[in-house]
């Protein structure tokens, strides 16, 4: 999606921005979805590990949205305009839609676990298309966000693995 930036004094070429502008978008939109995917397993979850992952989903939808403003502030700083609403990311998120029947605690961490992947393979390819266009920061914002959704994957997925 072509859009027109805004004037600024960042010493980034006009092309690399428009790029990185895109790219952020794109994963701004995921991430708006994930938000609300982890909202839909904390109100929703049930079972003998209620309290434990109900309370996990709540705090990665705390730290999802801090990324999402993170990369919103970001396609700001490059003169983009950043599609944040509910509308624009149901239109452009490339995460799988999240199944809204399920109740289980299993049935959930094994949805978050599968978004968490979903999104941190988006953010990945991300940080490598920001590394090719020279763009430092935007790749640095990525490897960050990363980090921290692997963290979360892993302690969704520790919900399904036995001590064996």
């Amino acid at each position: 999606m072509s859009q027109t930036l805004h004037p600024t004094k960042i010493d980034i070429a006009d092309n690399t921005r428009a790029a990185m502008v895109g790219l952020l978008n794109a994963r701004l939109a995921d991430a708006v979805d994930l938000a609300t995917q982890m909202k839909q397993a904390h109100w929703n979850v049930k079972g003998p590990s209620f309290i434990a992952l109900h309370e996990l989903f709540d705090a990665i939808h705390v730290a999802v949205q801090g990324h999402v403003d993170n990369l919103a502030e970001r396609i700001t700083v490059l003169g983009g305009t950043a599609r944040g609403t509910a509308a624009a990311a149901a239109a452009d998120s490339g995460l799988p839609a999240y199944p809204l029947e399920i109740t289980s605690g299993s049935d959930h961490v094994e949805a978050v676990s599968a978004a968490l992947a979903t999104f941190g393979k988006g953010i990945r390819a991300a940080i490598a298309e920001a590394g090719e266009a020279g763009d430092a920061d935007t790749e640095d914002l990525f490897v960050e966000v990363s980090r921290d959704i692997d963290k979360n994957l892993w302690l969704v997925e520790a919900h399904a693995q036995s001590a064996n």
